[in-house]
């Protein structure tokens, strides 16, 4: 079992399910889950969303939302997602910590992996533009020998750190697709895109308690996690948002993880609908 959740999404109708798995033939019917599609997701705490899930642990987090609107398209087959990230990680630390062999590597029929690295490796690998892209493909090496009927899909990392950072990291990542000829699902755009509409919409308020003036302890008394003051969104800004470093943290809310999953969603959806046009063709 992964340390991230397992979620089963709606089912859709038997008949649909029937067509789909004579269309995309023996690949797609690896799924061990009632027939429905495995998609994992491998990634960072960008994926994982540790902080929205004690703050709202009933969800729905980003595996969650994925299905509902995967199977909402009512044209898709039914699916069941794995969110195996874990905050802090980086390629080298999932390898060498043994946890891929204890939470990817024995996944039973993995149709789709979805794998977003890159913020941590560049703050914590030596020699990061070397030693980033040699181990993503170590780890692509040993999804394909793991799970070879599965679909890898390398993605960018979104907004978090500085456009000159963000773009370092791509560039690596799109370059690592290249050379193992792999598509890049870029979610950058559309999540840039998004923060025009307001640059901390999408990011949760992560604040030292004792920089929070002590006038102010019993107003955030109820935000408190551990020594810290987390606000999933907007109310405290207009009573704590003059302070320095109040929006500092990056780190998606729940609106930041909706605006991936519905990414996400429509980034597998059209491949889903290009599979089975081509399929059909045959």
């Amino acid at each position: 079992m992964p340390k991230g959740l397992l979620t089963t999404c709606r089912r859709a109708a038997p008949l649909l399910l029937i067509a789909f798995s004579s269309l995309f033939g023996p690949a797609f019917a690896a799924a061990e889950h009632d027939g429905k599609l495995q998609i994992l997701l491998l990634g960072d705490s960008t994926t994982e969303g540790s902080i929205p899930r004690l703050i709202k642990p009933g969800g729905p987090h980003l595996e969650q939302v994925l299905e509902q609107l995967l199977a909402a398209e009512g044209d898709l087959p039914p699916c069941h997602v794995i969110n195996s990230s874990l905050s802090g990680e980086y390629i080298r630390r999932l390898i060498d910590s043994g946890r891929y062999a204890r939470d990817a590597q024995q996944l039973p029929g993995l149709d789709f992996i979805l794998i977003r690295y890159g913020l941590n490796d560049r703050a914590k690998r030596e020699d990061f533009a070397t030693n980033f892209p040699r181990d993503f493909h170590e780890l692509l090496r040993r999804l394909r020998t793991d799970h070879p009927q599965a679909q890898l899909i390398p993605m960018t990392v979104i907004p978090f750190s500085s456009d000159a950072v963000s773009q370092e990291i791509n560039d690596l990542i799109r370059k690592v697709a290249n050379d193992e000829g792999l598509p890049v699902f870029d979610i950058y755009p559309r999540y840039a895109a998004e923060l025009k509409k307001g640059p901390n919409m999408l990011n949760y308020r992560r604040y030292p308690l004792e920089r929070v003036p002590e006038k102010y302890h019993p107003l955030v008394k109820p935000f408190l996690i551990r020594d810290s003051v987390v606000v999933m969104a907007n109310e405290l800004d207009p009573i704590l948002g003059h302070l320095p470093g109040w929006y500092n943290d990056r780190h998606p809310n729940l609106s930041g993880y909706n605006v991936i999953a519905d990414e996400t969603a429509k980034y597998l959806g059209q491949l889903l609908r290009a599979q089975t046009e081509k399929a059909a063709r045959r």
